[in-house]
């Protein structure tokens, strides 16, 4: 028997749609995602982008604060271990996480830890195999997969993130480790320099290290970078190495010339990588439009549908603007209204 709704993806769009599904009757099956070495890689685990970040400053009713007698009473027993964790200034990442998981499960959603590696919407209901094996049926489906951040590939980036090293400015500019020191963005294009500007609120100066010797950014974006007191950019540099102790977590970067000049060190409080993301999308080629990028394409103005009729997609898996904890759960609650409805229109529930 066809499922009513199922969920592909563990992010805050994945799960305010299990929620949502769930307290409608529609009983929804979220697929998570797989714990493999693959995905721990690529930064693609269960519970999406927000289990790799510490600090959550800016998702609305969780202020600085000991959540760690409600974190015990709230939390399964095997995820208790965060309430011992807890650093009392907010949540954490993987604290919201886990608490969205749960207040899902709340509501009888049920949870398989695996992909979706493989779906077939050209006939109803649909069919979805996952890495496991295990086939399934859907009568409607809410792809919240999201996207990940693309890194320059450094052992010493990887060993620093979330101790100095982001991807977003706007998720931890504002962070106390980031105030009134030097930091670094590399990039070149409009999001790295949007990325720069916004740094200037907090830092002493904001280092922009592009590989080229012109930025890729639009014209109106690369000038406000030149002409900005507190940006200094360095031309046909890349990163080499980022440096830092186990105490403190970055310090400064080592940066090497494209140009043949020689290496410098520069001292920083932390270094934000923005070249880009790439949508988790691979296993959806050819089977749903998609923009330029690769983020799903919605076809319809201010809903979550795609081009297949009663497949809707949430969060940044189609989002490549906002891309935050807050907009992902908005438009998971989207989807979740939009495929009930749906299905009450179709007959289905």
């Amino acid at each position: 028997m066809a499922e009513k709704v199922v969920i592909v993806g563990s992010g805050p769009a994945g799960w305010a749609a299990a929620i949502y599904t769930a307290r409608a009757s529609l009983e929804p099956l979220v697929y998570e995602g797989a714990i493999t070495e693959e995905n721990r890689q690529n930064g693609t685990m269960p519970l999406g982008q927000l289990s790799l970040t510490t600090e959550v400053e800016n998702y609305p009713g969780f202020p600085a604060g000991d959540l760690s007698h409600y974190l015990r009473d709230s939390l399964d027993e095997e995820n208790a271990w965060l309430a011992d964790m807890h650093a009392k200034e907010g949540a954490s990442g993987p604290e919201l996480m886990n608490l969205m998981r749960k207040q899902a499960k709340n509501f009888g959603t049920r949870v398989v830890t695996d992909d979706i590696v493989e779906v077939d919407f050209s006939s109803h209901p649909f069919k979805l195999k996952s890495l496991g094996g295990d086939e399934v049926e859907a009568m409607a489906v809410i792809i919240a997969t999201g996207a990940r951040a693309n890194y320059l590939g450094l052992e010493s980036e990887d060993k620093y993130k979330n101790k100095g090293v982001s991807a977003c400015a706007v998720c931890d500019g504002a962070l106390p480790r980031f105030r009134n020191k030097p930091l670094v963005v590399v990039g070149g294009g409009d999001s790295a320099v949007e990325e720069a500007d916004y740094l200037t609120k907090f830092a002493s100066t904001v280092y922009l290290v592009h590989r080229r010797d012109e930025l890729r950014a639009s014209q109106i974006m690369a000038e406000r970078a030149k002409n900005h007191p507190k940006i200094d950019i360095l031309w046909n540099s890349v990163v080499e190495e980022v440096l830092g102790t186990d105490e403190d977590g970055v310090t400064g970067v080592r940066i090497s010339s494209t140009v043949g000049e020689d290496d410098r060190e520069l001292e920083a409080g932390g270094m934000f990588v923005a070249i880009g993301h790439t949508p988790n999308t691979a296993f959806l080629e050819g089977k749903l439009e998609m923009t330029d990028k690769k983020y799903l394409q919605w076809t319809v103005p201010f809903r979550t549908n795609t081009s297949v009729e009663g497949v809707f997609a949430a969060g940044d898996v189609a989002d490549d603007y906002y891309r935050q904890a807050i907009t992902a759960a908005g438009s998971g609650c989207m989807a979740a209204l939009d495929a009930e409805r749906w299905l009450a229109a179709k007959g289905f529930h």
